[in-house]
């Protein structure tokens, strides 16, 4: 037999002794039902995620609704907090920010210092991976303060080719595994662009070497300033950001830190206009990094045992509850995010409904690796749903926790009242409701079912008994510290 052939035998027969020990030592982690070929080698993983993109820009992005009709769309998948370095944490290590200790983007409670100060570091599904034996890849964005120069290269990655400021996407440093590398203005520079590149030569390379790989590609796009490539400059002429019924629009009973907001101006509405049609512009790159992506993973034979992932850490407000550009809310625009996933096993054109988080992603990585889930994890594998197995006691809680309002001025997610800035607040989120509490009383509750634009605070209005029974759900969340006890907190019946 060739030597070749006896690799890729010898790759098979570890991951099905891989995937039979995992299940074994915890059974949570199934084997979602499905026995194939695709099981007995540890598939690869690609993980697009992208910066401040809502669900209103999918429709934009032709590969991206290709990859919804190869595999499966988590139609109520939230993040743990609708800002960018409290989201990635999460992502990186399966906790909530109560549990990370990582809340915003710098200072005593946030960033990339205290994102390691709290030991995050070690437990990243990249050491995760790692360990069982993944090549793994981080390309693009990594956490709010990191800077190349600090020529640091976190424990559990192979490859590492991440900025520091690389809003702009032209005129910025990457470390390229502990090497400065500069680049500069030319639309080859284009950061975007730059990273298609080098995930295409990633793949081709642990391809040839026969070996599993994991690779997230964090992109920075679209986030302001919304730079799209020079070759999307011209498209989309007359584009403006939606006009939803929330647009322009108070909620009844709004939050003090939302109140005081007057009805938008012609100023902000023609800026907001030209930005939305930049962030289209800008999420085309993203799009075709995809579609680079994946032919890659064809050209090398691995599709097939590829799982491709798509989100986002944060979603995006334009014009809607009369705030201007920008994120940090418990509203849908800002928390609910795509979450779309196609691979081995995952059945086409499908779609669910279940309550997920990006908490989830970290053990759903491992589970696909045939690694076991730690307790420290407060996640859940997503396995058994992209798989489209019956899920009967599924969570029914989401949380999310912000802290605020933000006044650091190295904040790139800096917000003034106007963008929405909002104080500290804890928020539960079903399939049917949001229900927020904030730190100075105020409290907001909104009947998604009857009300979808979030319009009417109808906290109010609901019994008394009603309102403590919200409470302690959320308090039981908020309050949850490991895999099991998240778990029973998420399945709220208020």
């Amino acid at each position: 037999m060739h030597l070749r052939s006896h690799r890729t035998l010898a790759c098979a027969v570890l991951g099905a002794l891989a995937l039979v020990t995992a299940a074994a030592a915890n059974p949570a982690l199934g084997t979602g039902g499905h026995a194939s070929i695709v099981d007995l080698a540890p598939p690869n993983i690609v993980f697009v995620l992208t910066d401040d993109l809502a669900w209103n820009l999918v429709q934009y992005m032709p590969q991206v609704q290709k990859l919804q009709q190869d595999g499966v769309t988590f139609t109520n998948y939230t993040v743990t907090d609708s800002l960018c370095c409290p989201s990635r944490t999460s992502i990186l290590t399966g906790k909530f920010p109560h549990d990370s200790g990582v809340f915003t983007n710098s200072g005593s409670d946030g960033g990339y210092a205290t994102f390691n100060s709290k030991g995050n570091e070690p437990l990243t599904f990249g050491v995760q991976l790692q360990a069982l034996g993944y090549a793994t890849g981080f390309m693009g964005k990594y956490l709010n303060g990191y800077q190349p120069a600090d020529l640091h290269v976190p424990p559990g990655w192979t490859r590492w080719d991440v900025a520091g400021n690389g809003y702009p996407e032209y005129n910025y440093d990457l470390n390229e595994n502990n090497t400065i590398v500069s680049y500069g203005s030319d639309p080859s520079d284009y950061l975007t662009n730059v990273l298609s590149r080098k995930a295409v030569a990633f793949i081709n390379q642990q391809a040839g070497a026969q070996k599993p790989f994991l690779l997230e590609l964090a992109t920075f796009a679209p986030h302001s300033p919304f730079t799209p490539a020079n070759q999307d400059l011209d498209k989309f002429p007359g584009l403006t950001s939606p006009r939803t019924p929330a647009y322009d629009t108070l909620p009844t009973n709004a939050p003090s830190w939302l109140a005081s907001n007057s009805a938008l101006t012609q100023a902000e509405k023609d800026t907001m206009d030209t930005n939305f049609r930049k962030r289209a512009q800008a999420v085309q790159a993203v799009d075709r990094l995809i579609g680079n992506v994946r032919a890659a993973l064809v050209n090398n034979g691995i599709s097939g045992n590829t799982y491709v992932v798509f989100s986002s850490d944060n979603g995006f407000h334009m014009g809607e509850y009369r705030l201007t550009g920008g994120k940090q809310t418990a509203f849908e625009t800002d928390i609910r995010v795509p979450l779309i996933v196609a691979g081995p096993g995952v059945p086409p054109a499908s779609v669910r409904n279940e309550i997920v988080e990006n908490i989830d992603l970290n053990p759903t990585f491992q589970r696909w690796a045939g690694g076991t889930v730690g307790s420290a994890v407060d996640g859940r594998s997503l396995h058994t749903l992209a798989r489209g197995d019956a899920a009967p006691n599924w969570r029914t809680g989401a949380l999310v926790e912000h802290h605020g309002p933000t006044t650091l001025a190295d904040d790139p997610d800096l917000q003034t009242v106007r963008n929405g800035n909002p104080t500290t607040y804890a928020a539960l989120r079903t399939a049917a409701y949001t229900y927020v509490e904030y730190s100075n009383g105020d409290r907001e509750f909104y009947d998604r079912m009857a009300d979808p634009y979030q319009l009417t605070n109808a906290y109010a209005q609901l019994p008394a008994a009603r309102q403590i029974t919200l409470h302690d759900a959320l308090n039981g969340l908020k309050n949850c510290h490991n895999h099991d006890a998240c778990w029973t907190a998420g399945h709220v019946t208020a």
